[in-house]
């Protein structure tokens, strides 16, 4: 199945919900396409959505790496020798992981189709159906209140809470979500790094009643030092995120004390489905869970990152509603949502439609 043209385009897309993290707010995200078009009429789908906050991909660099003249040597190959192309994708845009992810999910997607299976079939599926949490940003108690009252009410059942502003704030708002809320949701937190190891320590001894599910990287990324410090009970319920770009990363986490329980995996960070696969590897051997996130992004990405996450045994957590409050999409499908539940489609490929 040899490649035919390469398309690629950018589009901005406008959110539903604006939303407030621990250091900055959110209205509108660019995102880059690309289109991988193949022999029989096929098409491969990729998205890329930069954050250049974790990764220092800019969105003019991420534009620069998906310029047609800089994907000259696509044309003609066979996606079939998609390990062989995804590793010279490592060695020709080591500083865009979300320009290498676009073009990654697009041939992953072309050779599935080829194939006639979805995705996660070709890669070996583990899983059928996960629940995803849905994300509620820094606001106040109120605020996060009726949002929490609106999820349960689309029948989401995990709520991931963005911290890291106050820590005496966050754990009312805790208190009151807990109090307020029937029927119970699980609820994981995100600090976004705002928080230093005597805060992680005392939110953990505060919260304790709460039930909360884990923390997500609470601490600064590059502070693993910190993380190794904390008590082993502690470490085993953060996930590490910005802390964890490519599997170099995973390697340094996973050395004895590990400095976290579980791996949060993002497409966008890592540079695609096949180096998520090493990443999962490496979690699988040294007993960490899974969680599959992502950046504000489109349906196809969204996808192609549950079609990865469903492909390895580790996985244990979805993360995935990054599409959820885009104004519009280029796609549609992708995946089912029923009740916060997800589930590919049986579809080849990622399963998604252009629009």
């Amino acid at each position: 199945m040899r490649i035919t043209r390469v398309e690629t385009f950018t589009e901005a897309m406008p959110l539903t919900r604006p939303y407030t993290i621990a250091f900055r707010t959110v209205r509108d995200v660019q995102m880059g396409f690309v289109v991988l078009h193949g022999e029989r009429g096929l098409m491969g789908f990729g998205c890329a959505s930069p954050e250049p906050h974790v990764t220092g991909e800019t969105r003019e660099a991420c534009q620069a790496a998906l310029e047609p003249a800089a994907l000259d040597w696509l044309h003609g190959e066979d996606v079939r020798a998609l390990p062989r192309l995804c590793r010279r994708l490592d060695e020709q845009m080591p500083d865009t992981p979300a320009a290498r992810a676009a073009l990654d999910m697009a041939m992953h997607d072309l050779l599935a189709q080829h194939l006639g299976v979805p995705l996660v079939e070709m890669l070996g599926r583990a899983h059928d159906a996960l629940p995803t949490s849905i994300t509620i940003g820094i606001k106040s108690v109120e605020e996060t209140l009726d949002e929490a009252r609106e999820y349960l009410g689309r029948g989401f059942r995990v709520l991931k809470v963005k911290l890291g502003h106050s820590l005496e704030e966050d754990i009312e708002r805790l208190a009151r979500l807990r109090e307020a809320l029937s029927p119970a949701p699980r609820i994981r937190v995100d600090p976004n790094q705002g928080y230093d190891a005597a805060q992680v320590r005392d939110f953990v001894a505060r919260t304790a009643a709460m039930d909360v599910e884990f923390l997500e990287q609470p601490m600064a990324a590059n502070d693993v030092a910190a993380m190794r410090a904390l008590p082993a009970a502690v470490r085993d319920r953060v996930a590490a995120d910005e802390t964890l770009i490519g599997a170099a990363d995973a390697l340094t986490l996973v050395a004895p004390p590990r400095a976290c329980g579980i791996f949060n995996i993002k497409l966008m960070k890592c540079g695609g489905v096949w180096s998520a696969g090493r990443i999962a590897a490496i979690a699988e051997t040294a007993g960490i869970e899974l969680m599959w996130g992502c950046m504000d992004e489109s349906i196809v990405s969204i996808s192609a990152a549950l079609h990865a996450a469903f492909a390895s045994p580790a996985t244990r957590y979805l993360d995935l509603d990054g599409s959820l409050d885009l104004a519009r999409d280029v796609v549609s499908g992708g995946f089912a949502l029923h009740d916060g539940v997800m589930r590919t489609l049986d579809r080849p490929g990622l399963g998604v439609t252009r629009v």
